[in-house]
């Protein structure tokens, strides 16, 4: 009789926090076709569900992902018909992950409990929060193999650092440390080990109990006026301004700081 496998990712909802869990310890988290099929169906889960207010996306064990499995990567590579989708892995998995943690109207923080690798780092980087244990790091690992990068680093690792710096970083990849990862700007801030899960759950119930209408329109203007000009992103600002000042929570805010009392946010 076969064992049932475990599935590679947990997600739990409580409180209208959605923590998303990479679930492969003793391989790392590293990405096989289940882990990258099973993640991405779960972002676009906690994504498309009004309850989810945060999203915490994590990994078990030492390393919080480190990018594809490559044991997985060179079976593929030598089979006559590859059954794990290596071709268009990045088209049916990567760019789909990705887009979810960056695009999704709501928070995403990555709690970088360990090693973030390749893929597993250019995920942390999409995210709009890096909380990072001290004992981790960010490596983009992609020049090692002889890879270019996917799964946004092109995209996002510049915006957070700067292109001369995210140049160096992705062509010649190192491990770099919590506290170097915050000095450069790639950590939103590194908490000490025996302090990192109360420092998340802190985190997560704050943005969980925040507008979260306006802050998918910060995300959204955010990300439009990193591609269009002043004139452009101030028309797009007012449009966010509009949705947000017709909203239920700007109602409560303002009246709640008139009272001079604590807003309830429903995040509408």
């Amino acid at each position: 009789m076969s064992v049932p496998t475990a599935p590679p990712i947990r997600y739990e909802v409580s409180d209208g926090v959605a923590t998303v869990t990479l679930d492969r310890p003793t391989q790392m988290n590293s990405l096989t076709l289940a882990t990258k099929v099973a993640l991405r169906d779960t972002l676009h889960e906690a994504a498309a569900d009004s309850a989810v207010r945060c999203v915490v996306l994590t990994g078990t064990g030492r390393a919080f992902c480190v990018g594809q499995d490559l044991q997985e990567h060179v079976a593929g590579r030598t089979a006559d018909d590859d059954p794990f989708g290596g071709a268009t892995t990045v088209e049916d998995h990567y760019n789909p992950i990705v887009t979810a943690i960056a695009t999704m109207p709501k928070p995403v923080i990555a709690a970088v409990n360990g090693i973030a690798a390749g893929a597993g780092a250019s995920m942390t980087f999409a995210a709009d929060f890096r909380l990072v244990k001290r004992s981790a790091g960010f490596n983009t690992a992609f020049a090692a193999i002889a890879f270019s990068c996917d799964t946004g680093a092109s995209w996002t690792l510049p915006r957070l650092v700067g292109a001369t710096r995210a140049t160096d970083l992705l062509m010649r990849p190192r491990t770099i440390s919590a506290d170097e990862a915050l000095e450069i700007g790639i950590a939103t801030s590194v908490v000490d080990d025996d302090a990192f899960d109360d420092a998340v759950a802190d985190l997560a119930r704050e943005l969980a109990h925040g507008p979260t209408l306006a802050y998918g329109a910060i995300k959204r203007a955010l990300a439009f006026s990193a591609t269009h000009d002043l004139s452009t992103s101030l028309e797009h600002e007012g449009q966010k301004m509009a949705l947000t000042g017709a909203s239920s929570d700007h109602d409560v805010a303002v009246k709640a700081f008139l009272a001079k009392e604590k807003p309830e946010f429903t995040g509408r």
